[in-house]
């Protein structure tokens, strides 16, 4: 059987639902109509500073807390906005929480990494490592734990299992209620949660994922997602992705991201992330470019937060010291 939230456990972390708020000056901007374009914000989700793993954790956490965790402990990349956000779940249930984050300590503390500081957790530097050597440092942690009768729980990357997914159904039914006629649903593709529990609940055409270069294989990520979300029925094969927006890795900025930033700030006050948002931002301009999303349809940008991640992010700090330079009066 696929997973159902009958099966799980739900804990509230935050309020629902989020605005979902016009963009008409960014929709012309983008020779959209100027009704076509709505945000869905999953920024202002108060946990933490904010952002969609909230949703997933809710989820993840009332699993955790159902089985009796004392500890909670996942892994991602130094300025993981997933990995804050478990923070925070930690600090409102009253949970312990480790961090196993790939890299080496710096000495000074930035963006995501000044939070999960603030917010209490231990953190677990694993060297430079790849995703295979990253988890088998997290399984040490874990285990270690265990011997210390911690009663540790693994939170999975990003919050992406299908339990986590079950967050995004969710907010994929709330989206609907709030937008019925929608059409198009953008969305940052990172560990593949968020996307396939909007597919789960909005349908494959629907929902349109930009590849953030967080998963090496983005499609067999969202495959194995799916198959276990519509399980017994068939899960959908060609859900629709766009690859495009990676450019040299996950933590590089690239000209369109840069650019997708700036013109969502300057047309809207809305600041977007250089990993997640920003790239999403730069997907949702191209997929306007090719006709793919048209005028005098409903389109809806999936803002998943991510704010805390441009303050660590020294080549966007770079970026942005260059455009004061360029503004200087």
């Amino acid at each position: 059987m696929g997973t159902s939230r009958e099966e799980h456990r739900k804990v509230t972390l935050a309020s629902w639902p989020t605005p979902l708020e016009p963009a008409p000056r960014l929709a012309q901007a983008l020779g959209l109509g100027p009704d076509d374009l709505w945000i869905k914000r999953d920024d202002l989700i108060g946990l933490g500073g904010g952002g969609n793993k909230v949703r997933k954790l809710e989820w993840t956490c009332g699993q955790a807390l159902a089985e009796g965790a004392r500890t909670l402990v996942t892994s991602g990349a130094p300025q993981s906005n997933h990995a804050r956000l478990t923070a925070a779940a930690g600090a409102r249930l009253g949970m312990d929480v480790v961090l196993v984050l790939a890299g080496e300590p710096t000495g000074t503390a930035a963006g995501n990494l000044a939070l999960d500081a603030l917010l209490g957790a231990r953190i677990v530097w694993a060297g430079a490592v790849d995703e295979a050597k990253l988890a088998a440092v997290l399984d040490g942690v874990v285990a270690e734990l265990r011997e210390r009768d911690a009663a540790p729980a693994l939170i999975p990357f990003g919050g992406s299992s299908p339990v986590g997914a079950l967050g995004y159904v969710d907010g994929g039914h709330e989206l609907l209620a709030q937008a019925p006629d929608l059409a198009t649903a953008v969305v940052a593709l990172g560990s593949g949660g968020t996307m396939a529990g909007l597919v789960r609940a909005l349908g494959e055409d629907r929902v349109l994922g930009v590849h953030c270069g967080a998963v090496a294989d983005p499609g067999h990520t969202l495959d194995l997602l799916l198959t276990e979300l519509y399980a017994p029925s068939p899960a959908p094969r060609r859900p629709r992705l766009r690859l495009d927006q990676v450019g040299a890795g996950y933590s590089r900025l690239t000209e369109p991201v840069t650019e997708a930033v700036l013109l969502a700030a300057r047309t809207e006050g809305l600041v977007l992330d250089p990993v997640y948002t920003g790239r999403a931002m730069a997907g949702l301009v191209a997929a306007v470019r090719e006709g793919d999303i048209r005028p005098g349809d409903r389109t809806v940008f999936v803002h998943t937060g991510g704010l805390p991640g441009l303050f660590g992010h020294q080549e966007a700090l770079r970026r942005a010291g260059e455009v004061l330079s360029d503004h200087g009066v």
